[in-house]
């Protein structure tokens, strides 16, 4: 009986470790990143839209993005669909 449950207590630490844990760090950075997300930001959201945050509606958790620069084409989406802040940085020669 004692040996059993060891076993179910090794195999519950062993699910933690390796499903529980790493989920919730993740979890934890993506909501870390959408709080750090700001007006003229390129993003990519979770249709695989590119863009850039034009306003940030707080109160309805809405972000609006710019899809096309030349026509201005901007679609509001939930800060939720967010799932990449993409880092370009131009270099002029």
């Amino acid at each position: 009986m004692a040996s059993s449950l060891i076993f179910f207590g090794a195999l519950f630490a062993i699910m933690y470790f390796l499903m529980i844990r790493p989920q919730q760090k993740r979890q934890k950075e993506m909501q870390k990143m959408l709080e750090s997300l700001q007006v003229n930001d390129k993003v990519i959201t979770s249709s695989g839209i590119y863009g850039r945050v034009v306003s940030i509606k707080p109160d309805k958790d809405i972000v609006v993005i710019e899809i096309d620069d030349t026509n201005k084409v901007r679609v509001d989406f939930q800060r939720s669909a967010i799932v990449n802040i993409l880092n370009i940085t131009k270099t002029e020669g």
